[in-house]
């Protein structure tokens, strides 16, 4: 028997034991990692030759294989060999079926750090809908996040344009920690106030954030990419009593002001972190520097709360204007660490790095999922785009490393990557916006096809991921491999009926499990998630998520982008009708319609706006106009791929608009 052959049978392989494209696969890795100067062009068209006429009814052509000790050495591998389980969807079935008592191992895996016990963890009097998870207990999560030793490193933080490389202990984490919820209480503010955080994802931002969760008070999460109008309404939203801000930051070589967008979005009292140059003379009256705001105090007893308190309110675009808002508690972390701990294989010695920001949920899924496994978390303060952090990548011996397939485009295309030893990477993780095979498989040749990419798929709302895959699993590039460990789905067509695989269809969730939202501030919950849902075919209530999937053989899914009206843009979503609004308010266009499109119907969605004039003058700035609004407006991150001037938009009877119409239009 070969080694490669002896990889595939020693991993979870049934569904490619004897599959003679993916052993002549294993045979190329090999001289790939024999010669890495072979280029990754001609990487590709091998692969594409390898699986060529690959027979429709196989799972997906894999790129990746786990091997047989990399699978007893995991966590999903030591959970399966608890359970006395062989194969990875043996697994899965049995968390589904079995959920208390998995998200009971997750708890005590994780290592929950609890004021007063719970004295059960489900109670499902209510329904499935209305589940009480851990009744009767009381904690803070923060206290989960320091387990660690205090002198293990906890944070190692990289800037742009700079090779110093800074750590942070655990202890010296707690210590700031503790010194943010004594400077709130210190300055008047009060358990249950709600403070947001518009700032880059820094060592300051971890800080604050816990500090916030630790005193009792609520985090509200703002993107630093948001213009000062929606930074108002999130702030109106969530009833903000403060803000946590910086002076600027540097990011490509630009200088970033955000206190001046604090300032005309009319923010409440402001903590700023100021640069070199702000004086405390040029704040506003009530307004305070980081340091006159940090407590003296290094110690802070965590306030206990019920675990369906709110920690944190995150904003989710939906299908009408305004942003959902939708509350975690201290039980979404747990959601995280555990999505952190079998999906992504986050264990103590790990580094952990994931460009993100704290207005959107991988920001905070981040620091739990990292600082609750007891690994070190690596912030970089600038691009992520160029070269200077595929380096801090390298110093840093990241090796857990998420991305979002833009961000892979623009390595690949850029060449930032080249020549750079990324052989610490034992696993990539996708997230935010679906990806495509060549990108992915590039990024996996960065680490000599030795890591997988973990791709994961889910929400806000659910606190982490409902499609993703493992490292007990073979990697297929652009594909994920299993429902989240703990619930399930279904993929419906139209008609509300299972499909097949080779079909696609929408994801709808088996409620309970631990990270589900159950209520919004500003919406009806039930209205949104589950009225006019279909029932599963054993009568199961379903929960809508809205991501659009194709079923694919052996258990593998695609993404297929959004069911609904919310499109993913650079892995922001956002709603339809919030572009549209934009789009209308400018004089030359009578009617909009704002549409996401994937090329080859794989990758990354694209804008393509459809435009009614309000004349029958032409203005070839047009388009220009429409960008500059939408990022003044909304977020400069949102990028007009293509306008398109139509007479008249496509409706329904009842005169809704039929955006999938004007999708399927222009694919085709």
């Amino acid at each position: 028997m070969t080694s490669s052959e002896q990889t595939l049978h020693g991993a979870d392989m049934s569904s490619y034991e004897n599959d003679p494209q993916a052993i002549r696969w294993q045979a190329f890795v090999r001289e790939v990692r024999e010669d890495p100067s072979i280029p990754f062009n001609h990487q590709w068209d091998r692969y594409q030759e390898i699986f060529a006429g690959r027979d429709p009814s196989l799972p997906p052509p894999p790129a990746w294989f786990p091997a047989s000790e990399l699978i007893a050495d995991s966590n999903v591998g030591r959970l399966m060999s608890e359970l006395n389980i062989d194969h990875y969807h043996e697994l899965h079935r049995w968390s589904a079926e079995h959920r208390e008592e998995f998200w009971r191992r997750a708890i005590d895996r994780l290592g929950i750090v609890f004021e007063r016990e719970p004295h059960a963890i489900l109670n499902l009097e209510g329904g499935p809908v209305n589940p009480v998870w851990l009744p009767d207990a009381e904690l803070n999560i923060v206290a989960s996040c320091f387990q660690r030793p205090s002198c293990t490193i906890a944070v190692a933080i990289g800037r742009e344009g700079s090779s110093v490389l800074e750590t942070v202990t655990y202890g010296e984490l707690e210590a700031l920690v503790n010194r943010v919820a004594n400077g709130l209480m210190e300055h008047g503010f009060s358990p249950g106030d709600a403070i947001a955080l518009y700032m880059p994802m820094n060592l300051e931002c971890v800080a604050a954030y816990l500090g916030i969760v630790r005193a009792g008070c609520v985090v509200v999460s703002i993107a630093d990419s948001f213009a000062p109008p929606e930074v108002r309404r999130r702030l109106e939203i969530a009833n903000a009593a403060g803000v946590v801000t910086v002076d600027s930051f540097a990011r490509g070589g630009r200088s970033i002001a955000l206190y001046d967008a604090v300032r005309q979005a009319g923010a409440p009292r402001a903590v700023v972190i100021p640069n070199n140059r702000l004086q405390r003379s040029e704040l506003r009256e009530g307004d305070l520097l980081w340091t006159e705001f940090l407590s003296d105090v290094p110690e802070f007893p965590a306030r206990p709360r019920d675990p369906g308190a709110v920690t944190n309110i995150l904003f989710s675009s939906g299908t009408t204007g305004d942003p959902k808002a939708i509350p975690w508690t201290h039980l979404t972390p747990i959601k995280c660490a555990m999505d952190g701990h079998f999906h992504h294989d986050i264990r103590p010695g790990d580094v952990v790095a994931w460009p993100t920001n704290i207005g959107w949920m991988m920001g905070p899924w981040l620091i739990y999922a990292t600082l609750i496994n007891g690994a070190c978390m690596a912030l970089f303060e600038g691009l992520p785009s160029g070269r200077g952090f595929a380096e801090f990548v390298a110093r840093t011996g990241v090796s857990v490393l998420g991305v979002v397939p833009s961000l892979v485009r623009a390595w690949k295309e850029s060449g930032a990557c080249d020549g750079i030893d990324w052989s610490k990477v034992r696993l990539f993780s996708s997230t935010g916006e679906p990806s495509n095979r060549r990108d992915y498989l590039w990024l996996m040749s960065r680490a000599g096809y030795r890591a997988p990419v973990v791709e994961y798929c889910g929400g806000t709302e659910i606190g982490g991921g409902h499609l993703t895959g493992t490292v007990v699993q073979a990697a297929s590039p652009a594909t994920f491999s299993t429902p989240a460990l703990g619930l399930d789905l279904l993929v419906l067509d139209e008609e509300g009926r299972e499909v097949l695989e080779g079909a696609e269809g929408e994801v709808f969730l088996v409620p309970p499990s631990i990270g589900l939202s159950q209520k919004l501030l500003n919406r009806d919950h039930d209205d949104i998630y589950y009225a006019r849902c279909p029932r599963g075919p054993a009568g199961e209530v379903l929960r809508r998520h809205g991501d659009q999937v194709a079923r694919l053989p052996g258990g593998y899914f695609r993404a297929q982008g959004r069911a609904d009206d919310t499109m993913n843009l650079g892995g922001i979503k956002v709603s339809s009708l919030e572009l549209e609004r934009v789009l209308e308010s400018h004089p030359a266009v009578y009617e909009a319609a704002a549409v996401a499109v994937q090329p080859e119907n794989e990758g990354a969605e694209r804008l393509v706006v459809f435009a009614v004039l309000a004349d029958d003058g032409r203005r070839p700035d047009l388009k220009k106009e429409l960008a500059t609004a939408i990022a003044s407006e909304l977020n400069p991150l949102f990028k007009i791929h293509d306008l398109v001037i139509v007479d008249s938009l496509p409706r329904t009877a009842s005169n809704k608009l039929m955006r999938r119409q004007l999708r399927r239009q222009y694919a085709g």
